[in-house]
């Protein structure tokens, strides 16, 4: 099936499939070792990790006040997990800009909020039984672009997923694949400015939307809440190299 005909009927029972979706913001130990372990098995089963003794995947920007681990859970059961790191002039460490750094500190430096979606990764066993788990998983991206009024939303993607994330999320490729940390794989940098994206994408996706509720639930720490910046900074990325 075409993506374009997946997203029509992924649409058309969005609202059933978001009555089944948890989001749990991974706070105990417990939940994010499990999360590290789902980590290991997703990126082990595609070639992305050599094996490990402890069969688990951690770094440090786990341990940072801008990340925030999700799992993702269907019917009770952990799916998936996507990693959100936000950089901005007060928390500029991200993975994205630790890889990139060339093209995204400059964005930083002149005060502007970078959401980076990342550590993406689904259990193997659920990918056939969940289609739509993987735009379950990246809409918490545009929830975090929205509750952090971002200027810019990123991806790190592999070069076969370029084309993917051009067409459906209307994302521009920015390099070449880039070593990434902890993975075999190289990934490229992709990124839109979320201001002028998002009707377009909320038009393709309508449970992309989130509200204000939604948002702090997800996002706001009862101690030191990283506010969001409401500046609203013209968008400019320059390229590294001009992708076909």
């Amino acid at each position: 099936m075409a993506a374009a005909d997946q997203v029509t009927g992924i649409s058309a029972r969005h609202q059933d499939i978001l009555d089944r979706v948890d989001y749990r913001l991974a706070e105990t130990e417990t939940e994010k070792e499990a999360i590290y372990g789902l980590r290991y098995r997703a990126y082990l089963h595609e070639g992305a990790i050599e094996p490990r003794v402890e069969r688990r995947l951690h770094d440090r920007f786990d341990d940072m006040p801008n990340s925030w681990i999700f799992g993702i859970y269907m019917d009770g059961e952990l799916a998936s997990s996507l990693r959100i790191s936000v950089g901005s002039p007060d928390h500029p460490d991200t993975p994205a800009v630790d890889a990139f750094g060339d093209l995204l500190r400059p964005q930083i430096e002149a005060g502007k909020t970078i959401v980076d979606p990342n550590r993406f990764v689904a259990d193997p066993t659920n990918r056939t039984k969940f289609p739509e788990l993987p735009y379950l998983t990246v809409r918490l991206g545009y929830v975090a672009c929205a509750y952090f009024n971002a200027d810019i939303g990123t991806a790190t993607v592999r070069a076969e997923h370029r084309a993917f994330y051009r067409r459906v999320f209307l994302q521009t490729p920015l390099c070449e694949p880039r070593p990434y940390p902890t993975l075999l794989k190289p990934l490229c940098l992709m990124a839109a400015d979320f201001n002028v994206v998002r009707e377009k994408i909320f038009e393709r996706y309508p449970y992309f939307r989130s509200s204000q509720f939604e948002r702090r639930a997800l996002f706001e720490r009862k101690s030191e809440p990283l506010a969001p910046d409401l500046h609203l900074p013209e968008f400019r990325l320059p390229q590294a190299a001009q992708q076909p």
